[in-house]
């Protein structure tokens, strides 16, 4: 049986944190890059709304990306990822902190976007993350999971925006758990570069 083809860009968080579920379940796929401006006809075919990721496993279409970490951590979750979720302060980074993100980072491609405004918004939810982890290293607990991989990726695009601001803010512990995060082998293995599947014609096994 051949394995399932997973579209993804290197760069989306999204897509980042599908690709962090996929490698440590250790369940393989054929990985196809894309490029979000010139997006190949069969993932579009696949899931006509066209976002990544999106996973096809023969007549099976998997195209959100917690969809697909559930998928992937639901045949084998060796950290128990799935045991320290929060699903609630997922949806509130995928909801209102996402929101504030893209208008920071992005102000000019919305009317009338007040970046700093934005900004402020978005430290309200890391100030939220900075309490969590007052308490714990990791935001559910002891030890990484879902809540974790789901969100870092996010809080990461909102420190490229600004990273001598953000290094500079006074979240000590949210700067901390990203580092962290962002160094683990987890993430590095999963942020290779690929050539993109339109142009070369290549997938590749994933993980490596």
């Amino acid at each position: 049986m051949s394995s399932p083809i997973l579209y993804s860009f290197r760069r989306c968080p999204y897509a980042m944190r599908a690709r962090m579920a996929i490698a440590i379940s250790g369940e393989h796929v054929q990985l196809r890059e894309i490029v979000l401006r010139d997006k190949p006809d069969e993932m579009i075919e696949a899931s006509p709304k066209a976002t990544v990721p999106v996973l096809v496993n023969g007549d099976e279409i998997v195209d959100e990306s917690l969809a697909v970490m559930r998928w992937a951590l639901g045949r084998n979750d060796p950290e128990a990822w799935l045991q320290n979720a929060d699903l609630s302060l997922i949806e509130e980074n995928d909801g209102p902190f996402k929101h504030h993100l893209d208008r920071y980072k992005y102000s000019t491609r919305y009317e009338d976007a007040d970046a700093e405004e934005h900004r402020s918004k978005g430290m309200e939810f890391l100030h939220k993350l900075e309490k969590r982890l007052a308490a714990s290293p990791y935001l559910a607990g002891q030890s990484r999971g879902l809540a974790d991989m789901a969100i870092f990726p996010f809080v990461r695009q909102f420190r490229i925006a600004d990273m001598e601001w953000f290094d500079q803010s006074d979240i000590p512990k949210v700067q901390v758990w990203l580092k962290r995060l962002m160094e683990s082998d987890i993430f590095l293995s999963v942020m290779k570069k690929y050539p993109t599947w339109k142009e070369s014609g290549e997938e590749f096994a994933f993980p490596a």
